[in-house]
């Protein structure tokens, strides 16, 4: 006797937007995961730099834990870790302290360019 498996429900949710960032056409994907959040923002038509953020279980606040940051991939510079930071503390306190993996590809990593970038994946929210 065969047994028919139930209707699987999809695991994952996704939203991509393009958009034009200070004249610059950026690709935005957000994808959640069961256990962490996968976020690519393109300006080159590439992934990039992958970076894994993930709440800092050494902070003394509980309720607004710090972050860590660590390249897996790509050019480790100390602007890369300024921008996953800015641009990850709002997804993982919103997702209930779920890490993110961030693809960080820019041509243009402006305080007001991430600013966008951060308005835009608020808007593409999946968690």
């Amino acid at each position: 006797m065969i047994e028919k498996m139930p209707s699987a429900e999809p695991t994952v949710s996704s939203k991509q937007v393009i958009k034009e960032i200070n004249g610059i056409t950026t690709q935005i994907v957000c994808t959640e995961f069961s256990n962490y959040i996968f976020i690519v923002l393109s300006q080159y038509g590439k992934m990039g730099t992958l970076i894994s953020v993930r709440p800092d279980t050494q902070s003394n606040d509980i309720n607004n834990p710090g972050l860590s940051t660590k390249v897996m991939l790509g050019k480790d510079e100390p602007m890369t870790h300024v921008c996953a930071k800015h641009l990850a503390t709002a997804v993982t306190q919103e997702s209930g302290n779920r890490p993110v993996l961030l693809g960080l590809s820019l041509k243009d990593s402006s305080i007001d360019s991430i600013n966008q970038m951060k308005e835009i994946i608020h808007s593409c929210k999946v968690w």
